[in-house]
């Protein structure tokens, strides 16, 4: 298992971050009354399904720059990195204004001052910050192919595109086949770790050249006409 997924790291960055992160938790729950941030809303859950999951990608995040979490929802990943990562200024966008609202008062809760939300559609977001981001990540967004659609265009070159997926990201990748460098992408690294029992996987793209100025798309276009085929 490759170093950026030992246990043992990433039970160190846990623990020097432990509390913002279950100050983070708490943010959570408290919210979820007036909007539905995440799947589970009891704080252990929340702990060992989601804040340890997002931690494993913090070592893979660059040493410096702008970053963008694209569909935070309730902030997993971003806020997990904007705590763990001050010095990085992350980016969260969602197009749902009341999730975006939220995430304005419980960033502003923590005191995140490296934190920026922007509400909007992935797709018209990119057309504003092409190639602008040293990192795009998102976390439960999409299938493969449409994610790397989206994240793409926000990525500058020699930067990443970074998607959490599960055991079934194989099925999801093999009709890419080397596609990706369409979108001006490598072919993935992939990062293995064991959470709770279930095998999760971590895949990074390298920006090895410009994306096609075909992309972004229009909004919709991803998911109904696959860019692969």
């Amino acid at each position: 298992m490759d170093l950026y997924c030992n246990e043992n790291l990433v039970a160190e960055i846990a623990e020097r971050n432990r509390p913002m992160l279950l100050k983070y938790i708490e943010g959570l729950v408290s919210f979820s009354g007036r909007v539905r941030l995440t799947g589970p809303q009891d704080p252990e859950t929340l702990w060992s399904e989601h804040i340890v999951d997002c931690l494993y990608s913090v070592p893979l995040l660059p040493p410096e720059g702008n970053i963008i979490d694209v569909g935070t929802g309730g902030g997993l990943p971003g806020v997990v990195w904007a705590i763990c990562r001050p010095d990085l200024t992350i980016t969260l966008l969602d197009s749902v204004r009341k999730k975006c609202k939220a995430l304005e008062e419980l960033t502003a809760l923590l005191k995140l001052e490296n934190v920026r939300i922007v509400c909007s559609r992935a797709e018209e977001y990119a057309l504003e910050r092409r190639e602008h981001f040293s990192l795009a990540g998102a976390r439960a967004v999409t299938g493969t192919g449409v994610l790397l659609e989206y994240l793409s265009p926000f990525v500058s070159l020699g930067g990443k595109v970074l998607a959490f997926k599960g055991p079934l990201y194989k099925e999801e990748i093999e009709p890419l086949n080397g596609k990706e460098k369409r979108l001006g992408l490598s072919a993935p690294s992939v990062f293995p770790y064991s959470l709770n029992g279930k095998e999760h996987f971590l895949l990074i793209w390298q920006k090895k050249q410009p994306c096609s100025k075909e992309f972004p798309r229009k909004t919709g276009m991803a998911e109904r006409k696959f860019w692969w085929r």
